[in-house]
């Protein structure tokens, strides 16, 4: 798994197992709503909603790499969500969140 924006990088089944368990260990688990999935040849693209509680809520994308039927790659973003300036209101209208 790959996180760009942090710089970091997971390699291997045994590594992201134990991600998994330190994350679950260390913080509340978030809660996830997919907004989307996009399927195609040996690739799935997934937008989400994370909510991290607190008030923490990232908007989420997630590409996933197929090779052989199983995820090669698997690269993560995260955005906070934010109020889009007013001068491009004229050209965009709102959608449902």
């Amino acid at each position: 798994m790959e996180m760009p924006q942090s710089g970091e990088r997971i390699r291997g089944p045994e590594n992201m197992r134990a991600f998994q368990e330190g994350f679950a260990s260390n913080s509340k688990v978030p809660s996830i709503r997919i907004r989307r999935v996009l399927v195609r040849d040996r690739l799935w693209v997934v937008e989400s909603v994370i909510d991290y509680g607190g008030g923490q809520v990232l908007d989420g994308v997630a590409v996933l790499e197929l090779k052989d039927g199983k995820v090669w790659r698997d690269t993560r973003y995260f955005a906070e969500p934010f109020e889009a300036p007013e001068w491009r209101s004229q050209w965009v209208e709102r959608m449902e969140t």
